[in-house]
């Protein structure tokens, strides 16, 4: 099923580091794309540096490579498929690529923390579907992010700690900011719904 002239339309999700984003939208069972794999990589001249804690800012979209994203959506949505890096966020690099399709789906769910920057372009080119900010209590993410970043090894254990209490003050400029840029705020049940629906 075509979406105009398109084969799938874009659902952009956005929300605090640890909120539980990629939990939810993989329960969907709809094709989920991650936008962190669009990340610079840690030897980049352009990758911004946190003043506070001395370490690449991977808060700040300029760690990001926004319109490599949005070229990889919009052939996604055209085409069905495209190739996207794979990165790792223990070695801040790119480790290979893989082929991400939609299998027929016609809604694609774009999650990650860079979400918000792109709602404009994904409108513009007609491959909105809608975009979403998800709202939960900032210290229970905060343990969540903790938990998995310790889990996975993802940097030093005092590095997440310093980093996840900077995030867990900084978490209401982050919706505050996604909702100025075009995300609806949504709970995990309002989302849960939502992604149902789709």
């Amino acid at each position: 099923v075509r979406v105009g002239l398109m084969t799938a339309r874009v659902l952009l999700l956005a929300g605090p580091s640890g909120s539980g984003k990629s939990h939810i939208a993989g329960r969907s069972g709809l094709p989920v794309f991650r936008l962190d794999d669009f990340y610079k990589e840690a030897d980049d001249p352009t990758l911004p540096l946190s003043a506070e804690l001395g370490i690449p800012d991977w808060d700040d979209v300029a760690a990001w490579h926004l319109d490599r994203a949005v070229a990889a959506l919009a052939r996604l949505c055209a085409e069905g498929s495209v190739e996207v890096p794979t990165y790792d966020i223990a070695q801040s690099r790119a480790t290979g690529a893989s082929v991400f399709r939609c299998d027929g789906a016609t809604t694609v769910v774009a999650e990650g923390v860079f979400a918000p920057d792109i709602v404009a372009a994904c409108r513009e080119s007609g491959m909105l579907a809608d975009a979403v900010v998800l709202v939960r209590a900032p210290w229970k993410n905060f343990v969540r992010r903790l938990t998995r970043d310790l889990a996975e090894h993802r940097k030093p254990p005092l590095t997440l700690w310093r980093r996840g209490r900077l995030l867990m003050r900084q978490e209401q400029g982050v919706v505050d900011a996604a909702v100025a840029k075009g995300c609806r705020p949504v709970t995990a049940a309002e989302l849960a719904a939502l992604l149902g629906r789709c």
